[in-house]
């Protein structure tokens, strides 16, 4: 019998990564993605086999007719722009609750028994000791923290009221290639490096950030897919990182022929300061083990943004460095 799986904001950085790795796998017969390509575009997968559905996760009859046509979902839709969550609440929240609840709304009503959820995992705990585990309470520090605890509390909910099968995957800081459009610390740290302006720190440089590369979130992802284990997940590296430990790796990697230049500013409202993951339980229960190197990863996506003739002149790149958290 064939076995058919949709990704939700499959044209994203995540999201095509991902597609490309299960497109060289035998787990799935075929490949559907949901993307509205506000923030990546379907040329992300072009020559990825797979069939393209253009809809939003807010409209409920584009999500409909993406799940009825398959058997599980890894749902990586959402607005995950921490400081413009703040700024606009409403917004992060029709995306990332009610955007949730229509795909549970909709596996209900196709009987789709398997999700994964794509989470988050320091801006749902909040400030506090880290390592960060998933018996920690939740205390966001920000609307998107809010809404992804949210998202994780309807899955729970659903999951016991009406019996589908969910794992919550809550993600550390993703880089690596395909980002060109992120605005995560370290793609927007590069694109600011090539064209020559300031790379922007908010605070003194020292709050640390679990760094996870995109291939090894994509292996926990592929992991979760086979055991199909019920409940949270924390994925990421297992160490903290500071934001100067980031930016003297890129001094390396960059070489001399860029002149890397910083603009500290203020702490942002709704940032976590220091966090980091314990990924004991996804070792234990998954079998994740990250296996690159912040320093390798790091080379690995200058590598892919060196190789891009649009950095320069690129008025996507502006705006999503722009909106970014």
């Amino acid at each position: 019998m064939s076995t058919h799986i949709l990704v939700t904001g499959g044209c994203g950085f995540i999201g095509s990564n991902l597609i490309k790795y299960l497109s060289t796998l035998n787990l799935f017969d075929k490949i559907f993605v949901l993307d509205n390509e506000i923030t990546g575009t379907a040329a992300a997968l072009a020559g990825v086999p797979h069939q393209f559905i253009r809809g939003d996760i807010r409209n409920q009859r584009d999500v409909d007719e993406a799940v009825k046509k398959v058997d599980v979902i890894v749902h990586l839709a959402a607005d995950t722009r921490v400081i413009n969550s703040i700024s606009n609440p409403v917004y992060n929240f029709e995306v990332n609750v009610h955007g949730t609840v229509n795909i549970l709304e909709a596996m209900r009503r196709h009987k789709v028994q398997y999700l994964i959820n794509a989470s988050t995992g320091g801006a749902i705990i909040g400030e506090t000791e880290p390592p960060v585990h998933e018996l920690m309470p939740v205390n966001p520090a920000s609307a998107y923290g809010a809404s992804k605890a949210s998202a994780e509390a309807y899955c729970s909910a659903y999951s016991q009221s009406y019996g589908l099968s969910i794992t919550s995957l809550r993600f550390s800081n993703v880089y690596g290639p395909l980002s060109l459009h992120k605005g995560s610390v370290i793609a927007a740290f590069i694109k600011k490096i090539l064209r020559g302006e300031a790379c922007d720190i908010y605070g003194d440089g020292y709050q640390t950030r679990d760094f996870i590369f995109v291939s090894d979130l994509c292996q926990g992802i592929i992991k979760a897919l086979e055991r199909k284990e019920r409940g949270v997940f924390q994925l990421g590296s297992g160490q903290p990182t500071t934001i100067n430990e980031i930016i003297n790796l890129l001094k390396d990697v960059s070489g001399h022929k860029y002149n890397l230049e910083l603009a500290y500013h203020d702490y942002r409202v709704g940032e976590v300061r220091h966090n980091y993951t314990d990924i004991t339980k996804a070792t234990d229960y998954l079998g994740f083990k990250p296996e690159v190197s912040l320093r390798d990863g790091i080379q690995i996506t200058w590598d892919y943004f060196i190789n891009k003739d649009d950095i320069l002149n690129s008025s996507l790149t502006h705006r999503a460095i722009q909106n970014a958290d």
